[in-house]
């Protein structure tokens, strides 16, 4: 890490990125299995403790905050008990909101149930929304568009950011750098967005399977073309990063000493990147950054982050 690419904290805690997207509330169950329950072949868990943490779009806007930067995360909540935790949360972290909330929405939350550090389940409340949640949003982002550094998409695939093309639009009008966290098989929806950030199943979702670095970089440069990017980062898990520029690939190789939970990993590079850029960093620069934040938060369990201190350490 060269001193030239570490951002001053003063010059982070100036900067401000707008998070727009689908949050939820990532709650966890702890306990110990000690037996096997006579109903059936299934471990029974002794809950000795509960947590709740900020997921999905909240949890990128939380990197964001522990990163030093100023942020405002812009999202949908229903009414409901999950919506009053995941409020509570923020306001305890600091978090710049503003939160819409419609009674027809079940604000989604995802249960995880841990045994000895190992988790044994997954269980999802959520519902798909009949209507799109945020466009009702329109006018609250074009209100705070103007006093952001760039602006960031957290798409989770949950119906939120169905119908985000007129707010890339907006965002790349006022000369906003615009990051997506892509989500689905239609990528279309991003059309005009700065970066998209997928990882590899995200990505061979869309343009299919590769057999070589050459079809990769001829497929992912095909897909940054169509949409008019100025660039795609696809993430590659213990195989680094790729930065897809025009005439221009960049590698990085992975900095993961130990791997205890992927869980929101890519939340915290998605943060990084945006923070960096909006520090004026090159996207080669910003890239580096973001891929030792991620090699960092992987080495904690759960939903987690990565300070400044932790990062340029």
């Amino acid at each position: 890490m060269t001193v030239n690419s570490c951002p001053e904290k003063a010059v982070l805690a100036a900067r401000r990125v707008l998070v727009v997207g689908d949050v939820m509330l990532d709650r966890y169950w702890f306990g110990a299995v000690e037996r096997i329950s006579p109903e059936a072949p299934v471990p029974v868990l002794h809950v000795q403790r509960e947590q709740d943490r900020l997921g999905g779009a909240a949890n990128v806007a939380l990197n964001v905050k522990t990163l030093g930067g100023q942020v405002t995360l812009l999202s949908m909540l229903g009414q409901d008990e999950p919506a009053q935790r995941l409020q509570a949360l923020l306001h305890q972290q600091g978090i710049a909101t503003v939160l819409g909330q419609d009674p027809r929405l079940q604000t989604i939350v995802k249960l995880r149930v841990i045994g000895r550090n190992q988790q044994l389940l997954r269980i999802d409340f959520e519902q798909e929304p009949v209507h799109e949640v945020l466009a009702q949003m329109l006018a609250d982002f074009e209100r705070e568009l103007p006093r952001h550094d760039v602006v960031l998409f957290s798409d989770y695939g949950k119906g939120g950011l169905a119908h985000i093309p007129r707010m890339i639009e907006l965002a790349r009008a006022a000369g906003k750098p615009v990051l997506v966290d892509p989500k689905g098989s239609d990528y279309a929806r991003y059309c005009g967005a700065s970066l998209i950030t997928p990882n590899r199943a995200e990505l061979m979702q869309v343009v299919g399977s590769w057999q070589d670095e050459t079809e990769l970089e001829r497929k992912a440069q095909g897909l940054r073309e169509r949409l008019g990017l100025q660039a795609l980062l696809l993430t590659r898990s213990e195989e680094g990063m790729s930065l897809f520029e025009p005439d221009r690939v960049s590698h990085v190789k992975a900095q993961v000493r130990e791997v205890a939970d992927v869980t929101g990993a890519g939340d915290t590079v998605i943060a990084t990147m945006a923070l960096m850029l909006a520090c004026g960093l090159a996207l080669e620069q910003a890239m580096e950054i973001a891929n030792r934040a991620g090699g960092l938060v992987v080495a904690k369990f759960g939903t987690a982050t990565v300070s400044y201190e932790e990062l340029f350490a």
